[in-house]
């Protein structure tokens, strides 16, 4: 049987792996969207842990609303890379200032 703990020591991993992702690495918008994801995911794996110890189906809701918005991130994070990657030919996050009005 899986216990709570088991969810928070995954959710705790998964937490800190996308937080150390993000401060480590400046230069590539992919990476740091997928860091956003394993923190979503961390999320996720918190609310389905304390929904199930509860015995409440109301985190598993949250869950699904979760995963529509970082689908939806995904998606539009993705297409402002590609737009990016077509005008100026890489995606360096430093040196996406040039941007500004």
């Amino acid at each position: 049987m899986i216990e709570l703990s088991h969810y928070l020591i995954l959710a705790a991993l998964l937490f800190s792996l996308g937080v150390a992702g993000i401060f480590l690495n400046r230069k590539n918008v992919i990476l740091l969207l997928m860091c956003v994801e394993l923190i979503l995911l961390a999320v996720n794996i918190n609310l389905i842990g304390f929904s199930t110890y509860m015995g409440d189906i109301a985190g598993q809701v949250f869950v699904f609303f979760i995963l529509t918005v970082a689908a939806a991130e995904a998606a539009i994070g993705l297409a402002i890379v590609v737009v990016l990657f077509r005008s100026r030919g890489d995606i360096n996050v430093a040196a996406l200032d040039a941007m500004r009005g």
